[in-house]
Formats: C-alpha cells, sequence, structure tokens
C-alpha cells in the first residue's frame, strides 16, 4: 500500500468481508439467544446486516474494485472467541449476556472500521460513498446501543440471579 487510495481500497476489502462473516455469525447467535428480545435484535440485525453488506458491494462495484475471498482476520478472530464463549457457558441467561458481550464487541470493530474508511472517503472526495458509510455507521452505533440497553435491563439481572 502506497496511498490512502490503497489504505481505502483495503479498507471497504476488509468491511464486506466483515459484513459477510457476520450473516453467519448473526445466524448462530440468533439461534442460540433464549431471551425472545434478543433473538429478536440478533435477527433484526442480521437483515440490517444483508442490507449493510449489499451496500459495501455496490461501493465496490462503483469503485472498480473486486471483491476478495479472504476474510477478515480480525472478525474471524472475534467470531472464534465468540464460539468459545458459548461452548464454555452453561447457563441460558449467562449465554445470553455473553452473546451480548460478543456482539458489543464486534459492534465495536465495525465502529472503527466504518468511522476510518468515512473519513478516507470524504478525504479522497468521495462525498456520496462517505454518506452511505456514514449510515452504516450510524446503524452500526444505534445496534450497540441496542446492546447495552439489553445488557443493562433485564437480562444482566436474570445472569447475577443465577451466578
Amino acid at each position: 500500500m502506497k496511498t490512502l487510495e490503497d489504505l481505502f481500497e483495503h479498507q471497504l476489502q476488509d468491511l464486506y468481508s466483515v459484513e459477510t462473516q457476520l450473516v453467519t455469525a448473526l445466524s448462530t447467535m440468533a439461534r442460540m439467544a433464549s431471551d425472545y428480545e434478543l433473538r429478536a435484535a440478533f435477527k433484526n440485525h442480521l437483515q440490517e446486516t444483508k442490507v449493510q453488506r449489499s451496500r459495501m458491494g455496490s461501493i465496490l462495484k462503483e469503485l472498480h474494485i473486486v471483491p476478495q475471498q479472504t476474510a477478515s482476520k480480525a472478525m474471524e478472530r472475534l467470531i472464534k472467541e465468540a464460539k468459545t464463549f458459548i461452548s464454555q457457558a452453561e447457563d441460558d441467561e449467562v449465554i445470553d449476556i455473553g452473546l451480548i458481550a460478543e456482539a458489543q464487541r464486534v459492534e465495536h470493530y465495525e465502529i472503527s472500521g466504518y468511522g476510518t474508511a468515512v473519513r478516507y472517503a470524504k478525504e479522497l472526495g468521495y462525498r456520496n460513498i462517505a454518506k452511505t458509510l456514514q449510515a452504516t455507521l450510524n446503524e452500526e452505533y444505534d445496534a450497540d446501543n441496542n446492546m447495552g440497553k439489553l445488557a443493562e435491563g433485564r437480562l444482566t439481572r436474570k445472569a447475577i440471579n443465577e451466578i
């Protein structure tokens, strides 16, 4: 990578991979959640993630970037950690609150990636792409806030009572 344009392309490739990997991961997380509201939140975010992946695909196409087949290593690791947690947890309430923590780790990674991509797009003069990326960034903030609200509410109280 020699230019900001090269770095921007790398960021976009990573974000496309992240969204692709999350389609599978969120489906699994929804199945693992025992709480109805949490399951619904994962299912809603899964649908949103499919739209986000489509947006990223459109951005890549507009910039004549072919999506790479390589998976995001950071996202692979976050998903692996979530799977390890799920395999070790024994109580439904603890699984639910742990799934929220794992989901928020993913959201924070996405927030960081999209925030960076928005800045690069603006610097490179891609105003419309920056707006599209900002819309996704806003959705990621909302998803993180929604998970936080679930964690601060009754799910945490349920998990505390189980420990």
